[in-house]
């Protein structure tokens, strides 16, 4: 018990210090674990590849300049997607959580395309744009659109009124208090929505890629399924989850984290 009790102190510390061990110690069993199914022959190599025949696709991809390429498109479709998405939900959220006449036209629109999955506007989209960075990009504004919209609105409702009544009792104008009481109120739920809705775009731009692109992440999943290599669709896998993983652990809950501590509204 005693020298069980030194690993785990001894993990704790070394995860302080080093914080990213943190991250990679849960994956060493699952990599062992695979390691040794592929070396026991369990499945043939062509249906599941070991760890080392993925770490060399990774290494030629690179170095014949595809995945670096490749990775590069899916970011940019990424980025702009969503940057457009929050450049339209943000907006839109503070209307309808500020204004009872937007909340009663808006919302039930807002409901209904909701339940409309990304994937099922990719028919009517190739009809109207083809296939290209348009549809790409409407799917992932689309995807993006609704958590920032609804996570807005909710935390614009959540600012209580009598702040933004002391604000006007005070000589605040609206613009005033928008800027000064209700963004910064709603500020933390806006950033959990783009956390989710850019959760949410990553995977529906993969799936786009797959369905209609002619580069990027998921198209090169796509392709290597046309030749049968399950080396490459393994690899592209995995740079879809460590990426997402570092994106989503490393930058956006530290940044949700502290614009709570810092903007949040603390009730004792």
């Amino acid at each position: 018990m005693n020298v069980w009790l030194q690993c785990w102190s001894g993990y704790v510390r070394l995860t302080q210090r080093w914080p990213a061990l943190a991250a990679i110690v849960p994956f060493i069993p699952v990599v062992a674990l695979w390691t040794a199914v592929t070396e026991a022959g369990v499945f043939p190599r062509a249906f599941l590849p070991g760890p080392l025949d993925v770490v060399k696709s990774f290494a030629t991809l690179t170095y014949k300049g595809i995945l670096p390429d490749y990775l590069q498109d899916s970011l940019i479709r990424l980025f702009a997607g969503a940057a457009l998405g929050m450049a339209l939900g943000i907006p839109l959220g503070i209307l309808i959580g500020t204004s009872r006449w937007a909340h009663r036209i808006c919302w039930p629109i807002l409901l209904f395309f909701q339940a409309i999955g990304d994937i099922a506007w990719l028919p009517i989209l190739l009809i109207w744009f083809g296939f290209g960075l348009t549809t790409m990009t409407f799917v992932i504004v689309y995807t993006v659109l609704f958590p920032v919209v609804l996570n807005t609105v909710l935390g614009v409702e959540s600012v209580p009124r009598d702040l933004a009544r002391a604000a006007r009792s005070l000589g605040a104008s609206p613009a005033r208090v928008l800027w000064e009481v209700t963004l910064p109120g709603a500020l933390p739920n806006i950033i959990t929505g783009l956390r989710n809705g850019l959760g949410y775009g990553w995977r529906a731009l993969i799936a786009v890629e797959i369905i209609v692109g002619t580069s990027g992440i998921g198209f090169m999943m796509f392709d290597a399924r046309r030749a049968g290599s399950t080396t490459e669709i393994l690899l592209g896998m995995i740079i879809l989850g460590l990426l997402w993983y570092i994106v989503d652990a490393w930058i956006l809950a530290p940044l949700e984290r502290a614009t709570g501590q810092r903007w949040g509204l603390v009730t004792s």
